[in-house]
């Protein structure tokens, strides 16, 4: 790997440090790193014991068959009473859980107890669907509570959720509920995106009239549209406003599938990644505690994320309501109906915790300051990032503009595999610097290698490794163990590969930099270059195509493809527009690439392997790299003249 590019992130000298009156009030303390380094295990069986356990664990992990873990063997314990049953049995029912805030205006205040009736009627539902323990439910909703109440009314009766995101496609959704052979997919008529209603409801039947396994359609009414209604199809508030308002909960082996989350692969199939219960709820419940500072009695929290994506399901939904806290969950974008929206909302409920992507840091900052600065944003006391890689510039406009230069940053990474945040500073006690997720948290162990599995140190870079098992981690690849096995512990023995590439500052402080193989990250989204390209080539007009992530100021990383025509089809500007939609159509508009550029050749090794590195170099302006491993070392001569002869286009 080639760490040129970003070695002025190590000479990044800007260090602040947590201020006194932080550290003194933090839930993390110092200590914490040194007993999680005596004893890690006993330090995650301390994280355990903060939740309800109706039956003791007996081994805390067995790792007896890796890479397949066990954490808490034997114990039993019920996600949904975790999060909403035992903070009710404490005395809390009348707390908010969510102040919801629609698009249009619209805003409800769900209590604790309130949530707790609500999610003991759909599961009751469920229930009389004939849905059970082990089935599963895919979930596709716009960011409304009732998707938090089927996630959770999922996990009470020991169902496994697959939550797709709503802005993808029939052919994405059908694909997710045919992996998983989901038996119930619970959806909305629409939701409300950018001052219009978004239909959801069509997308479902055309996905569903191709999915044999689907029985029902729970149907929530956002929008009140009209939708067209099968013989499978239930109205939400028919069928779950009906049910009893109490539900019995029956506690689950800590290993009990609690939902699969799918994310891109680089072989264009979706994996979809497996989480249990005892492990992710233990170390979602943790990170969210000491990352964010969570005060239940005093924070409003708000993390921005889609539950359709793990960082909802993490910091949305489960590592929140584990904790007692009061959330924030609006519906729309940042600009509806006004591009101060966000901070609107931030003064109104003197929202005192923000976790965002960025993607949005940098469009706001695009935006200009004085928009955020016509709102009293003093309530805020903790700023979070996720996502992606932070550059310094956009994680100092965050800390003075957003947080007043008075509050800690917390830079995270994690994915969707990894299920609860890894590396990242603890407000309170770690001094931080601009852009640099700093370091582990206690009880991770994290590494960087070289390509022989060699541990670098400070001033170098190399692979970001895991080095030993986690509670959160996921527990394999739906239906596929041995995709599991070649995906994350191929490239080094007995190392979890998290496929991103980390430096080490002078310092000792960690800096993430990017994906090492063809998934590229845009706008927190991790998209495969296999997935965009075979939508691509599956358009009549299109031989051949190759797509490689590019620097982009603003998205993190902008999709570039390289196209082949077939012979005869005009090259003009009209079928950039068609191809970029015809992306968004087969797999969501999140995928449409940035640019398309017209080729006539692609750069091939011999065994036919298309050189990306080398597309890299010409999406992003460089000096091409070494050639001498194409089967044609002429190709890319002829790529960059017929670039230059304006077959370049972008729309």
């Amino acid at each position: 790997m080639d760490h040129d590019t970003i070695e002025n992130l190590s000479h990044e000298s800007r260090v602040f440090p947590p201020s006194p009156q932080f550290a003194s009030q933090a839930n993390a303390q110092p200590e914490m790193y040194a007993e999680a380094g005596a004893d890690r295990l006993a330090f995650w069986e301390k994280q355990a014991a903060e939740l309800q356990w109706e039956t003791p664990w007996h081994t805390v992990l067995d790792w007896t068959n890796p890479p397949f873990a066990r954490w808490f063997d034997g114990g039993k314990l019920n996600v949904a009473v975790n999060c909403v049953d035992r903070h009710v049995a404490a005395g809390h029912g009348d707390q908010v859980a969510y102040h919801f805030e629609g698009e249009p205006g619209d805003t409800r205040d769900i209590t604790y107890a309130d949530l707790l009736r609500e999610v003991s009627q759909a599961a009751n539902a469920l229930e009389s669907l004939g849905v059970k323990a082990g089935d599963r439910v895919a979930v596709y909703m716009p960011l409304i509570p009732e998707a938090a109440v089927a996630m959770l009314a999922c996990a009470r009766i020991g169902a496994v959720h697959s939550v797709v995101f709503g802005g993808y496609s029939a052919h994405a959704l059908r694909a997710r509920i045919e992996d998983a052979q989901a038996v119930l997919v619970i959806t909305a008529d629409g939701g409300h995106r950018k001052g219009k209603p978004m239909d959801l409801k069509s997308i479902v039947d055309e996905a569903v009239a191709a999915s044999p396994s689907v029985k029902d359609v729970l149907v929530v009414k956002r929008t009140g549209h009209d939708v067209a209604w099968t013989d499978k199809d239930i109205w939400w508030h028919d069928l779950v406003g009906a049910q009893p308002e109490t539900h019995e909960a029956q506690a689950f082996d800590a290993e009990h599938p609690l939902f699969i989350l799918y994310t891109s692969g680089t072989t264009g199939q979706p994996k979809g990644i497996l989480h249990t219960t005892g492990g992710y709820l233990t170390q979602v419940a943790y990170t969210h505690r000491n990352v964010f500072d969570i005060k239940p009695d005093t924070d409003i929290y708000w993390c921005t994320a889609d539950v359709g994506w793990i960082t909802g399901h993490s910091y949305s939904v489960y590592g929140p309501l584990a904790n007692r806290a009061t959330s924030l969950m609006y519906e729309g974008t940042p600009d509806t109906p006004h591009t101060g929206r966000w901070w609107e909302l931030v003064e109104k409920h003197r929202v005192t915790i923000l976790y965002t992507a960025p993607t949005a840091i940098r469009t706001f900052m695009k935006w200009g300051d004085a928009i955020p600065q016509s709102f009293d944003l003093s309530s805020l006391r903790l700023l979070g990032s996720v996502g992606e890689i932070i550059n310094p510039e956009a994680w100092m406009w965050y800390r003075t503009v957003i947080g007043g230069d008075r509050c800690p940053i917390v830079d995270t990474w994690w994915q969707t595999e990894t299920g609860a945040i890894m590396i990242s500073p603890l407000p309170g006690v770690t001094a931080t610097r601009p852009g640099s997720a700093m370091g582990p948290l206690p009880g991770i162990s994290a590494a960087i290698c070289d390509e022989e599995g060699n541990v670098v140190h400070e001033g170098h870079g190399g692979y970001l490794v895991l080095t030993e098992p986690w509670p959160s981690m996921l527990r394999g690849i739906w239906g596929d163990n041995d995709r599991y096995i070649a995906t994350y512990w191929a490239h080094f023995a007995h190392l979890y590969f998290a496929g991103d590439g980390a430096k080490y500052d002078d310092d000792g402080d960690l800096w993430l930099l990017g994906r090492v193989d063809d998934v590229m990250n845009v706008s927190g989204h991790r998209l495969s270059t296999a997935e965009i390209e075979s939508a691509l080539v599956s358009h009549p007009s299109v031989a051949e195509a190759a797509v490689v992530g590019a620097s982009d100021e603003l998205t993190g990383q902008g999709i570039v493809a390289f196209v082949i025509l077939i012979s005869g089809v005009d090259a003009g500007d009209h079928i950039v527009s068609t191809l970029r939609n015809h992306v968004a159509s087969e797999i969501s508009a999140i995928a449409k690439p940035r640019q398309i550029l017209i080729v006539q050749e692609l750069p091939k090794t011999r065994s036919g392997k298309i050189m990306r590195r080398l597309l890299r170099d010409i999406a992003e302006n460089r000096a091409v790299g070494d050639t001498t491993t194409l089967a044609d070392a002429n190709v890319m001569d002829l790529i960059s003249a017929g670039l230059a002869a304006g077959t370049s286009t972008e729309d």
